[in-house]
């Protein structure tokens, strides 16, 4: 992560608030937390993200993890779906959207300087292109505290997160949830609320622990096919 200016404009910090974190802070925090940034499939939101010094810090941690854990000539399929893994693991949101291009920019550059380096001529444009897509996915524009996209005005649609899961060592399955249910799941376990009938979120009386519901699935797929039409 480079170092970068914390203000872009006295304007923007007037209007939006806009102050990013200095990267010694950055490194600070995650080294508060420093397991999970290392463990490849650990899942990060920054409901804040700005244009990624907290993310972009976080999937280096993971790629490295990455490295050292598959970082042979033997082992680079094993690296290519670590590495993927690594980007799925991670979300943000952001109200300005030129912010939000920015971060899934930088993310993928992130990635791809690591996934160039370690794959070397077994690299693919297929796997790019999957990346680049869950991007688009994980890092959304909008409003962490109303939970809806846009402005996060009440008529813009609700925030959606796509879970990404390998269910083998090629296909992943992908469920779509909305951040507010997914909140609210969590609310509710932590403040023992009795179970209610919600149509996004459930209770498992056998486990007895509220679960979100996802709004869509998919069809397993091979992981570097992800971005084809009709998945969005």
């Amino acid at each position: 992560m480079s170092n970068s200016p914390q203000i872009k404009s006295k304007q923007r910090v007037a209007a939006h608030g806009e102050v990013f974190t200095a990267e010694r802070e950055v490194k600070a925090m995650c080294d508060l937390v420093a397991d999970e940034c290392n463990r490849i499939e650990s899942r990060f939101l920054e409901p804040a993200c700005g244009d990624g010094n907290f993310l972009a810090e976080v999937l280096s941690r993971k790629l490295v993890a990455a490295q050292n854990k598959y970082g042979t000539p033997l082992l680079r399929p094993d690296y290519e779906r670590a590495s993927v893994t690594a980007v799925m693991s991670i979300y943000g949101v952001e109200l300005l959207e030129d912010n939000a291009q920015v971060c899934r920019e930088r993310l993928y550059k992130i990635w791809d300087d690591a996934y160039s380096k370690a794959c070397a001529n077994d690299a693919t444009d297929a796997c790019r292109e999957a990346v680049k897509y869950i991007l688009s996915r994980n890092i959304l524009c909008g409003d962490a505290l109303t939970m809806r996209q846009g402005k996060g005005r009440k008529e813009d649609p609700p925030i959606i997160f796509t879970e990404w899961s390998f269910i083998d060592g090629v296909q992943v399955k992908r469920r779509d949830f909305r951040l507010d249910k997914l909140i609210e799941a969590n609310e509710k376990q932590k403040n023992s609320f009795l179970p209610v009938e919600d149509k996004y979120v459930g209770y498992d009386w056998d486990k007895k622990e509220f679960i979100p519901k996802p709004i869509k699935e998919y069809p397993p797929i091979d992981y570097r096919r992800l971005c084809e039409d009709g998945r969005s």
